[in-house]
C-alpha cells in the first residue's frame, strides 16, 4: 500500500472534521499507521476547515501537510486553495452541488458527485460528506467498508447511531457514484 495523504476541506459545519475523524479511525480498524489533523477558522461553522489525514503501512513521520494525493473539497474557496497541493497523478473528490467549477490542471483525475443535492434528496444534509467519503473508498481502497462501518459505531454519539443505517446507505450512494 502506498502512504494517503487526503485533505478535506470545506465550510464549518459540513462535517469536515467529522469525515477526517471516522476515516482515520477505519484506518487504524485495519491497522493502517495514522494521523489527522484537524484545522478550522475562527468562525467555526460557516468558515472554512479541513482536515488532514494520513493513512500508512508505515509510521506517520509528520502529520502537517504541504502537499496531497487526495483532495475531497466541499465549497468553492478549498478548491482554489488546495488544487495545487495536489501531487501528479493525485485525484480531486468534488461536491459539485456547492462548487462550480472543476480542476484546471490535467495531471490529476477529478470526480465531480452532487453530493449535498444526493444528501438532500436522502432528507439530511448532513450525509454529503458520508457520500464523498465512499468515493474515496471506491476510488483508492483507502480502508475496507466494514471498517467504516465499526468506525461510524465507535466514533459517533450513541445519540446518533439510530442514522447509521442511512449514514451506511449515502456511503454506498458514493461508492456507486459513476466515474465520468
Amino acid at each position: 500500500m502506498m502512504t494517503y495523504e487526503i485533505i478535506m476541506a470545506g465550510f464549518g459545519g459540513q462535517g469536515i472534521l467529522s469525515a477526517g475523524m471516522l476515516l482515520a479511525h477505519a484506518a487504524m480498524l485495519d491497522g493502517k499507521q495514522v494521523s489527522w489533523l484537524p484545522s478550522y477558522g475562527p468562525e467555526m461553522r460557516g468558515g472554512t476547515a479541513n482536515s488532514s489525514v494520513v493513512i500508512s503501512d508505515k509510521p506517520v513521520d509528520c502529520p502537517v501537510l504541504s502537499s496531497a494525493n487526495v483532495l475531497i473539497v466541499m465549497n468553492r474557496p478549498s478548491l482554489d486553495k488546495f488544487e495545487s497541493w495536489v501531487v501528479k497523478d493525485g485525484m480531486v473528490i468534488i461536491d459539485s452541488s456547492i462548487v462550480n467549477r472543476d480542476i484546471k490542471r490535467a495531471d490529476i483525475a477529478s470526480y465531480l458527485i452532487p453530493a449535498t443535492q444526493i444528501a438532500s434528496d436522502m432528507g439530511n444534509t448532513t450525509f454529503a460528506n458520508i457520500i464523498l467519503l465512499g468515493k474515496l473508498v471506491k476510488e483508492k481502497n483507502v480502508v475496507t467498508v466494514e471498517s467504516f462501518r465499526k468506525s461510524l459505531y465507535e466514533v459517533l454519539p450513541e445519540r446518533k447511531h439510530h442514522m447509521i443505517p442511512l449514514e451506511m446507505e449515502a456511503f454506498e450512494i458514493g461508492m456507486n457514484y459513476p466515474s465520468a
